[in-house]
């Protein structure tokens, strides 16, 4: 694609404010030679360092064939992994020694859009313009490093976005993705063409916004980039931008991350929140169908039965003039047992008025199963103030109150049950232990009632805790933050 940013400048570009980076190129400290060749073999870009490595002018080669201008002269190896790397999508790496040069040479070969890169390197050519001065090249890498080290360390790079070379620093490509590059120039496309195809549009837009405005120091995104094997990994790309006296967006230094692992943990992370949703929504869907198939059989095994039998004793009390004020007796008596029974089932679907406060419904609560079962219920409460808990926290943990009570009369066949309500410091911490048949944790706390009951702690952010084994009871523990039952409290008295 077309790399309008590399190629032009506009002119209304105004430079950075941010802090200048005065220091050289590291391309400069370290001198590679870099040129292109198209299929045919002639040549299309030589930099500078390729002349001083090679001796021969830019304007001397580029458009020539390369083998008829070293004819003779270039061994016949760097001859074959030339002709090797344009049948390969991935860098080749070799070292040959030319002894026409009198010089081992450190060569590194992309092949990318039917053009072959060239990055290549003299371990002991002499450089009279680059500064052999251990100090001189310390302090340019410590200009360097210290902009790198203010974005991140994985993989460094440093992009020439006026010659269109990406100079990869120090191995980071190579130990991460697999790339075979170690201080070398690679071309931009190649980069390019590592990029996602899903990607691409999207980063190179954005990229090329940023140069275009000139107003900004930083670029910085999130892709996929393809590593040697074919595979892609997430990652993480931040550049420091630097203008050059035309303002013009002439450089950039940065560092490639490797993000893959934080990824996919955070999309793992995101669909077990998905699935404990889809847990928590079944459920209450069917705590809804249980309470309502619970509704349906009272009113079919007590209510229909009772009514039957009253309007049995009214057709009898019709028959009998000597029996009447019997039959009407017990048909009065079946009329009280049904208004019963419907205040026994409205009291499970209906919290008491809230004139009454979260304590006062509790004891209502266990007062009326006290009568009915028979199971022994105590209720305690210390150390809070029931005024400053919200309503709708109020209703939550009466409700998990009834659920886990509910639990305890039909499954437990229990004798005594302990509910203490107390607060200990920033918690509210609910307590209901039963002295029962108990049961296997791992079997049982998984269904609907438990998870209906975590669902609404965890409203509040709470937590709830279960410790159990059969023969041995079972003990239930909820904890909420108190500060957040606090807050919502004067939150919602307010509004």
């Amino acid at each position: 694609m077309a790399n309008k940013f590399l190629t032009s400048t506009n002119g209304t570009q105004q430079k950075s404010n941010g802090r200048a980076y005065e220091g050289q190129p590291v391309t400069e400290t370290l001198t590679n030679g870099f040129f292109t060749v198209d299929h045919k073999w002639n040549v299309k870009y030589w930099n500078k360092a390729a002349e001083k490595l090679l001796g021969v002018a830019a304007i001397d080669i580029i458009g020539k064939n390369i083998w008829e201008k070293f004819a003779g002269v270039i061994p016949l190896e760097f001859y074959a992994v030339y002709q090797k790397a344009f049948l390969q999508d991935i860098p080749v790496h070799f070292e040959e020694y030319w002894g026409e040069m009198g010089s081992w040479f450190d060569v590194i070969t992309y092949h990318c859009d039917d053009t072959l890169s060239v990055s290549f390197k003299s371990s002991n050519h002499p450089h009279s313009e680059y500064p052999d001065n251990p100090a001189q090249r310390l302090k340019i890498l410590t200009e360097l490093y210290r902009f790198v080290t203010e974005i991140t360390n994985d993989c460094l790079w440093e992009w020439n976005l006026l010659t269109h070379e990406i100079f990869w620093i120090d191995g980071g490509h190579k130990r991460i993705f697999g790339y075979q590059v170690e201080n070398a120039l690679i071309p931009q496309n190649f980069w390019e063409s590592c990029i996602h195809p899903d990607d691409m549009v999207r980063i190179m837009t954005r990229l090329n916004k940023i140069l275009e405005e000139g107003s900004s120091t930083v670029w910085e995104d999130e892709y996929r980039f393809k590593k040697a094997n074919g595979r892609y990994s997430y990652v993480h790309d931040r550049g420091h931008i630097i203008y050059d006296d035309d303002k013009r967006a002439s450089r950039m230094i940065g560092a490639t991350q490797d993000i893959t692992e934080k990824v996919l943990l955070e999309d793992q992370l995101i669909e077990e929140r998905n699935t404990k949703q889809r847990e928590i929504t079944e459920a209450v869907l069917s705590a809804q169908e249980n309470e309502r198939a619970d509704i349906g059989k009272s009113l079919y095994d007590n209510l229909n039965q009772i009514l039957a039998a009253t309007k049995m004793y009214i057709h009898l009390a019709k028959a009998s003039r000597e029996k009447r004020d019997m039959y009407l007796d017990k048909s009065t008596d079946s009329i009280m047992d049904v208004m019963s029974e419907i205040t026994r089932i409205s009291k499970t679907l209906v919290i008491p008025g809230l004139v009454l406060g979260l304590t006062d419904r509790i004891r209502n609560l266990v007062s009326d199963i006290n009568l009915i079962d028979p199971i022994t219920i105590n209720f305690n409460h210390w150390g809070f103030d029931e005024r400053l808990l919200n309503q709708k926290l109020q209703m939550n943990i009466f409700r998990i109150i009834q659920e886990q009570l509910n639990n305890i009369l039909r499954h437990a066949k229990a004798s005594h049950a302990t509910i203490n309500l107390s607060r200990f410091g920033n918690k509210l911490i609910l307590l209901i232990a039963d002295n029962g048949q108990g049961c296997e944790i791992s079997k049982e706390n998984k269904g609907v009632g438990i998870i209906n009951i975590m669902s609404r702690a965890s409203l509040y952010n709470g937590t709830v805790d279960i410790v159990s084994s059969p023969g041995k009871g079972y003990d239930m523990r909820v904890v909420i933050p108190y500060l957040t039952a606090i807050v919502e409290g004067i939150v919602e008295k307010k509004v």
